[in-house]
């Protein structure tokens, strides 16, 4: 809420300060919240993404026709490119999450699952969708380094957060006025964070507890001590949240990946699709927790080799489960080929 609500405050008349558009964003989410998803996110959400990639897009433009050079990875400086020496591995596939594997993303197919026509089409939205949003994140992030120029983006962001970065780069790109419709378009996505998330956690509680959600008052029972732990986490200090919040976003992310390949297998579908990326972002998420001063604190290089030692058992834990799931499954249909009464083949499917 902050971050948006900062950035508005910059775009805004001065009696407009970021407390007063920090609760119109958060009324926006309670509304969101509760309100079926066709009455006010599905007929906003279509301008707020052509916004979006329209600015992104045009920042893109500029950024090839000024010729500004961007500095890259090479062999040379892979270990030496961060200002205070932080390793590459695991931390950029934490820095960039959102725009590299998002746990977020995973979160939210309680939503739009129940939007598509069929399971094909999961492969359009979920897919698509993040290869686009990766190419959203290495345009800011081009633009971001040519402007900037290491490590002086890090100086900025210390002295004014993020809003700072991206409305100055926003402006030298655009413009004022293009440099305006960039700054809303990159506010659009930490506010549609907030609904979607808020909303899809209603939806998951509701799953998991049985509740129905087609009356208000049922709706409000789930949302409103979700919003009071929300203004709760407002007193915390933002750097300690968004640490963790990042680890458990790209564990989430794993997991997801790892349900995925499990479902495929099961299914008799190519499973390496998911099962490669998974297996990289649980050998990730293991090495962060482990070498990070919010986990353990462990050296790197113990961090490497422990880390890989868990991947493997957990991997080779996830496989031998697949394998048992896979033969009860079949038994399950030898049961159902053999003509058993539907009271046995409940059972059966119980025992599954």
């Amino acid at each position: 809420m902050t971050s948006p609500a900062n950035l508005l405050a910059n775009l805004t008349p001065g009696w407009m300060g970021a407390g007063l558009l920090t609760i119109v964003i958060f009324v926006y989410y309670i509304l969101s919240t509760l309100l079926p998803i066709d009455k006010l996110i599905g007929k906003i959400y279509p301008f707020f993404g052509a916004l979006l990639i329209i600015s992104t897009f045009a920042i893109f433009i500029s950024l090839l026709g000024r010729g500004e050079s961007i500095p890259n990875l090479t062999l040379t400086t892979l270990r030496n490119t961060h200002p205070s020496g932080v390793s590459l591995f695991p931390g950029i596939f934490f820095t960039i999450s959102c725009g590299a594997m998002s746990g977020f993303h995973a979160t939210q197919t309680p939503i739009i699952s129940r939007t598509l026509d069929s399971e094909s089409d999961a492969r359009f939205v979920f897919y698509g969708m993040m290869t686009i949003e990766g190419i959203i994140a290495m345009i800011w992030a081009a633009a971001a380094m040519a402007f900037y120029q290491a490590p002086v983006l890090s100086g900025v962001i210390a002295e004014g957060t993020a809003s700072l970065a991206v409305e100055q780069i926003a402006r030298h790109y655009l413009g004022a006025v293009g440099g305006t419709f960039a700054i809303l378009g990159v506010i659009v996505l930490p506010i549609t964070s907030g609904d979607t998330a808020f909303r899809s956690l209603r939806m998951i509680i509701a799953d998991y507890l049985n509740i129905s959600q087609k009356e208000i008052a049922k709706r409000l029972m789930i949302t409103i001590p979700i919003f009071i732990l929300s203004i709760m986490l407002t007193f915390m200090d933002f750097n300690i949240l968004w640490r963790y919040f990042n680890w458990a976003n790209q564990s989430t992310a794993a997991i997801a990946l790892l349900v995925s390949t499990r479902y495929l297998f099961l299914k008799g579908k190519n499973y390496l699709v998911t099962l490669v990326p998974a297996s990289f972002m649980v050998y990730a998420v293991t090495v962060y927790i482990l070498n990070e001063q919010i986990g353990l604190g462990l050296n790197y290089t113990p961090s490497l080799i422990i880390g890989l030692i868990i991947t493997i058992g957990l991997l080779g834990l996830f496989w031998y489960s697949g394998l048992k799931q896979k033969g009860q499954l079949d038994s399950t249909h030898v049961l159902l080929n053999d003509h058993l009464s539907i009271q046995e083949v409940r059972a059966a499917r119980e025992r599954v």
